[in-house]
């Protein structure tokens, strides 16, 4: 069996990583060179389970290394904080551990396996997807059993798939900065406040990862230095940010969209091709590897006994996850984020919504399930 993969996201590079394993070819195609790939900033928070899939792969030595343990998060509103805990009421944890770190890790295991990982390669097309499938690139062609599509919203395989899919856009934005800055806090903080959501993140114990609520179509050249230090002042309370030499920032649109299917013939998408999330329940990353963990062990099913159960069965398990994770992201952004011209009505709405949380037990650990991912998927 040969399968062709596209895109070197951590959703591309790991399924190659597991069929490798499984004693199957690949040969994984990106149209960027690595330095771009390596330097890609995307999320940082993994679930138990994407942990778990990375030990399995034995793609996570440096993680366990460096990886940050989380057992809670703070939830803040009317400027005091209140923890909510993961650990004690579900006995589960996420981890910081940047994409950008996962996917250098796995480049690194290809390369030194000595397997097919083509940057600068651009796939122009793909053809015969009802019979033996055929990746064209440059002046060549590879004819592969299986093409998977980890290749993005933006990528060549998702407008493969027939139908449009299911949208939804925000009416606001984050702007995001990295800091040469000490976190706020030991875990994770999502402010709710009147003037806008924030949310206090980290990469390691001396680089700081914060968002804020902005307008769509901002300039984060309208947020110098120290605007941006003195709104996260503002927004977070309790807690309070230390400052430190800004070295990146970025403005990141909120948008929800769901593939209609997650197959089309013998073209199967996974990742951010198939479905994006709101970051806001820092789902994205998590649902690309539970895809392609999926994925893996139904090709390695049809290579080993010739059953094609698990793969055509792939696009509905996969689609019950994703609406799942879509709920509990839409839940998060529309409770923390203040759309232009809320009514205070709907403001204490969402404050209700948060006192819930933080003084019922149960309510608590409904939402560390849905945080931590150890909820079944349907």
């Amino acid at each position: 069996m040969l399968v062709g993969i596209i895109g070197a996201g951590p959703a591309g590079l790991l399924l190659g990583r597991l069929l490798h394993r499984a004693g199957i070819d690949a040969v994984v195609f990106e149209s960027r060179d690595r330095a771009h790939v390596e330097q890609r900033q995307r999320a940082g928070i993994l679930e138990q389970a994407t942990v778990d899939a990375l030990r399995t792969a034995g793609a996570a030595d440096r993680l366990e290394r460096e990886g940050i343990a989380h057992d809670g998060i703070d939830l803040v509103f009317d400027g005091t904080a209140h923890r909510v805990d993961f650990l004690g009421t579900t006995g589960a944890r996420v981890w910081i551990y940047a994409q950008t770190e996962v996917v250098k890790d796995l480049i690194a295991l290809r390369i030194a396996d000595g397997l097919p990982l083509l940057f600068d390669t651009p796939v122009t097309a793909v053809s015969d997807l009802d019979g033996r499938p055929t990746i064209h690139y440059g002046d060549q062609t590879l004819t592969c059993d299986y093409i998977v599509g980890c290749d993005g919203f933006h990528g060549i395989t998702r407008p493969l798939v027939p139908g449009t899919g299911y949208e939804l856009s925000f009416p606001h934005s984050w702007l995001g900065i990295l800091a040469d800055a000490p976190p706020m806090h030991h875990e994770l903080v999502y402010a709710h406040s009147r003037r806008g959501f924030a949310l206090a993140s980290m990469r390691s114990p001396s680089v700081s990862r914060m968002y804020l609520q902005v307008d769509n179509g901002e300039d984060p050249a309208a947020w110098p230095d120290d605007r941006i230090w003195s709104e996260l002042a503002r927004r977070f309370g309790d807690h309070q940010p230390n400052r430190g030499p800004i070295t990146a920032k970025s403005v990141l649109p909120m948008r929800a969209w769901v593939a209609p299917t997650l197959r089309h013939g013998n073209l199967f998408l996974a990742g951010d091709a198939g479905h994006i999330v709101p970051p806001t329940g820092a789902k994205g990353l998590n649902l690309a590897v539970a895809d392609v963990v999926l994925l893996a062990a139904s090709l390695a099913e049809r290579h080993r006994t010739g059953s094609a159960d698990l793969l055509d069965a792939y696009s509905d398990s996969c689609l019950r996850r994703v609406w799942r994770a879509e709920q509990f992201s839409h839940f998060m952004t529309t409770t923390l984020h203040v759309v232009p011209g809320q009514s205070e009505f709907d403001t204490q709405l969402q404050v209700a919504r948060l006192r819930g949380i933080v003084s019922s037990r149960a309510a608590a650990t409904s939402l560390a399930e849905e945080y931590t991912g150890i909820t079944p998927a349907s």
